[in-house]
């Protein structure tokens, strides 16, 4: 047996279900592939959102005179603080104060949401019927 009969006796007792797109089918199956997308350029290249550009790179000199810069303009403004009569303990204060309101509130979401599905209604008709305002 030739090897061209081989092939033709082998395609013809290899039945598969699963065929190939030929031709210009093969555009058609690429096309449908394609995600559909509002963008034009779907498959264009990716491109980094933190680019910098030549004209923003600076020596590294330059970045520390900026630095040094920056960091006077901050003592100034702890200074004019500090003269208004801010304190740095009572700042912090404020923020541990501020961190435990959150996370009571967290809690107080986190309660309304499983009251509200054993109810079988929403947080926000809950809001109403506790008394409390949207904006709480």
């Amino acid at each position: 047996m030739s090897i061209e009969q081989s092939a033709e006796t082998h395609s013809s007792v290899n039945t598969c279900a699963v065929s190939t797109p030929e031709g210009n089918d093969v555009k058609k199956a690429a096309l449908k592939r394609t995600p559909y997308s509002k963008f034009k350029r779907v498959h264009s290249n990716f491109k980094s959102p933190l680019q910098v550009s030549e004209s923003a790179k600076v020596s590294p000199a330059e970045e520390v005179a900026e630095l040094e810069r920056r960091r006077e303009q901050l003592d100034a403004e702890i200074a004019q603080l500090e003269a208004e009569g801010c304190r740095v303990e009572e700042l912090e204060r404020h923020i541990d104060m501020l961190h435990e309101y959150n996370d009571i509130k967290d809690i107080g979401q986190s309660l309304l949401g499983r009251i509200a599905a054993v109810r079988g209604t929403t947080t926000r008709d809950l809001y109403s019927h506790f008394g409390l305002e949207l904006d709480d």
